[in-house]
């Protein structure tokens, strides 16, 4: 452990352990529905339009999130000529999710120590659901990388007046007001909302917030006016006041009242879904936790579970629920992790440790069950690159379970974080993309020349607007028939549902269809069944 402890090596182990984790299938997963192929899709019409101020998905106004990942993902696709390819879109979360495993090492040093970061980090980088978010253009990994650059600084000036470590400088205050300045721009008000929560819970616990002083907040809230200002002003303009309006309207407030778009789950929700999302790294974060609330007089437990609790208990109370919301507290958590691990703590040695790890034992034989299992229903059949999926995820899932109950614990993780390693790699790279049957858009983008006019009835996912362009027409089974005799060479995407509205406009019009091939698999989006096939119109004699 020593070793890696020493000078810029920690930094150079975890750039290349979370590269490992968040590269594989970046740009062989196709485009997935919906959220992601709806982000890449507005930024890279902005790229098509030079509208760097409204966010569009085709002509409808997309009043989700503020502009700051767009900008990222555009940026990216048009340094790297790169418009049309998914890759591209993903990489700003890449770097999202990167930074947060390096700032929290770098201020969790300065919080636990060097091992004890080390190994929190390491075990974030591994967490199921950073993973599957630095593999997405969508905002939560920047977002994380925002709030742990900010929670680092509170840290810091928490512990200084503990006598803990010595007061950060100037510039880290305004590290803390940039990185709140950017997570606004990127999702809102969440990470202002997760650093007052802390304050709140140790004013409550402490009775003193004097602390606080030297934190700038006149100079602060004008950084972030400044960040966020120019762009909120240029968006009111252009929209007319409407995005704002729409926004909170739309998006803000259905998930405060009500379950949006179907993802409502009673309080409780996250804290059973925890130990599959921060797979493997939850086998010691658990414990981890436990230990911390017993040591909590000690300043930097205190403040991780400030950070932790009531922002746990805020994403629990809103009624809208999606398994990445509770993200922004898993730094805190893999810290926790780390500081038990480096302790040798024995609260690993506990009896409920040890039968909570037989539990934790079924996320990964689930794991490589899925893997095996996944190309049999969705691909073309049992597929070799199912075996090093599954027995990472056996390796990831098992072992590690079996050597803390042998009170080896440096084994324990390090073994973790390998079959991690492989089983992510391997079902990103390998069986993800050859699950054919869930990538329904990829299909139909493969059997459609490039730059075909197309319509599609029935089957109006995103991934197929980015795969085919953002002249693709969203319509019914008429619409879709009259595109074809309007536009020259079109195709359309009829999906079985609209195939009789679709066949009596042709009939109507005395112009029959000709069949360029059939696309059958699952919409997961959906949830069901979808049965597409490819029409074109014939040729007059």
């Amino acid at each position: 452990m020593h070793r890696l402890t020493g000078g810029a090596t920690p930094y150079l182990f975890l750039i290349a352990l979370s590269l490992a984790f968040f590269l594989p299938g970046i740009a062989a997963v196709p485009p997935i529905d919906r959220d992601e192929a709806r982000f890449a899709q507005a930024s890279h019409q902005m790229l098509e339009s030079g509208d760097f101020v409204r966010i569009q998905f085709q002509d409808e106004s997309r009043a989700k999130k503020p502009v700051g990942i767009y900008w990222m993902q555009a940026a990216s696709a048009e340094l790297l000529h790169a418009e049309t390819a998914i890759w591209a879109y993903r990489l700003p979360s890449v770097l999202g999710a990167l930074a947060a495993v390096l700032l929290t090492f770098q201020f969790g040093q300065a919080l636990v120590g060097r091992p004890a970061a080390l190994i929190g980090a390491a075990l974030l980088a591994s967490a199921l659901i950073l993973v599957s978010e630095a593999h997405q253009a969508k905002t939560d990994a920047v977002l994380l990388a925002c709030t742990v650059a900010a929670q680092g600084v509170l840290a810091r000036l928490y512990q200084s007046s503990k006598g803990a470590a010595a007061r950060p400088g100037q510039g880290a205050i305004l590290t803390f007001w940039l990185a709140q300045g950017l997570g606004i721009l990127i999702k809102g008000p969440i990470l202002p909302v997760i650093s007052l929560l802390t304050l709140a819970a140790l004013w409550i616990a402490d009775r003193r917030i004097g602390w606080l002083r030297g934190i700038r907040p006149i100079a602060g809230l004008i950084i972030v006016a400044a960040i966020v200002g120019p762009w909120m002003a240029a968006v009111s303009t252009a929209t007319e006041g409407q995005f704002i309006g729409q926004a909170v309207k739309n998006d803000l407030l259905p998930k405060l009242l009500g379950a949006q778009e179907s993802h409502g789950a009673p309080p409780g929700y996250f804290l059973l879904l925890m130990t599959a999302t921060l797979w493997p790294a939850s086998l010691f974060v658990l414990p981890g936790l436990v230990r911390a609330w017993r040591s909590r007089q000690a300043a930097a437990l205190r403040f991780c579970l400030a950070w932790i609790g009531p922002a746990w208990i805020m994403f629990e109370a809103v009624p809208t629920k999606l398994p990445h919301y509770v993200l922004p507290t898993y730094p805190a958590l893999a810290l926790l992790a780390g500081v038990a691990l480096a302790a040798d703590d024995a609260v690993f040695r506990a009896g409920w440790t040890r039968i909570f790890a037989v539990i934790w034992c079924l996320v990964g034989v689930a794991l490589a069950a899925v893997a095996v299992a996944a190309p049999l229903v969705f691909g073309a059949g049992l597929s070799w690159h199912s075996l090093p999926a599954a027995a990472g995820a056996l390796l990831g899932g098992v072992a590690p379970a079996w050597l803390l109950r042998r009170g080896r614990l440096r084994a324990a993780w390090g073994s973790a974080l390998i079959g991690a390693v492989l089983a992510y790699g391997a079902i990103y790279q390998l069986v993800l993309p050859d699950l054919d049957r869930l990538w329904l858009s990829r299909d139909i983008a493969r059997i459609l020349p490039t730059g075909t006019p197309v319509a599609a009835a029935g089957f109006h996912e995103p991934s197929l607007v980015f795969l085919m362009g953002t002249d693709t027409r969203l319509t019914d089974g008429g619409g879709a028939a009259q595109f074809l005799l309007s536009t020259p060479g079109a195709a359309a995407v009829i999906e079985n549902s609209a195939q009789a509205e679709f066949d009596a406009r042709l009939a109507a019009a005395g112009r029959p269809a000709q069949s360029l091939g059939s696309v059958d698999g699952l919409n997961y989006a959906r949830g069901k069944p979808a049965h597409l096939r490819l029409w074109t119109l014939e040729q007059r004699p």
